[in-house]
């Protein structure tokens, strides 16, 4: 069980330096991309990219997705 778990570890940082790319190649702000999918503050954006305990849902994910112009399959890659 311990592999699985550092491997949802290791997706989880995938996902959030995808999650960084993109915004950044979109040249949005933190604050402007959590704003964008409905959050108040920028604490998901923030410690998703950093890999930290807090992570995407699903429907974060497809937010991100049609705020970023890409699929949600963009985010594990």
């Amino acid at each position: 069980m311990k592999n699985i778990d550092l491997e949802v570890t290791e997706l989880h940082k995938k996902i959030g330096m995808n999650v960084k790319r993109l915004r950044l190649e979109k040249k949005l702000t933190q604050l402007e991309l959590a704003m964008a999918i409905g959050q108040k503050s920028t604490t998901i954006i923030s410690q998703a990219e950093l890999g930290s305990k807090k992570h995407f849902n699903i429907e974060q994910l497809y937010k991100l997705s049609k705020v970023l112009n890409c699929e949600i399959s963009d985010f594990f890659i």
